[in-house]
């Protein structure tokens, strides 16, 4: 099993409509690094959501459940999607700061390519940013 994280704007799409919809396709990505990482995602695989702008935090838990397929929002075939469904919830946000305080963290893509909407996290670094979540 491999573990990402992906990044939205919760005023585009929040962990809460994401809840409500049970399931989405991770579309709109135009960056080659982050398209080349919802290549990699298989079915199982689980993702940490991240809102960035407003809020800056972790606040959940989801799984791939079909492989990448070609983005319906544009006809050019180099950009694709996955969907994924909710997992569940953390208990409490995992804020930026408290990732960029964490001395296990401090490699995580988060942190080091900022802009980077779809991203691999080690198992190790996932488990880490879950249990901040979950106390």
């Amino acid at each position: 099993m491999n573990y990402y994280l992906v990044k939205s704007e919760p005023h585009k799409y929040s962990w809460e409509k994401f809840l409500k919809e049970g399931r989405t396709h991770w579309d709109g990505v135009r960056n080659y690094q982050a398209r080349n990482n919802l290549r990699e995602m298989k079915t199982g695989d689980l993702v940490l959501f991240y809102h960035s702008n407003e809020g800056k935090c972790v606040v959940g838990i989801a799984k791939v459940i079909k492989e990448f397929y070609q983005d319906p929002t544009t006809t050019d075939p180099n950009w694709v999607v996955v969907d994924i469904e909710p997992v569940q919830s953390l208990d409490k946000v995992v804020t930026l700061e408290q990732i960029k305080a964490d001395e296990f963290l401090q490699n995580i893509s988060l942190v080091k390519q900022g802009r980077l909407s779809v991203m691999p996290l080690k198992a190790e670094e996932f488990d880490r940013i879950v249990a901040l979540g979950n106390g």
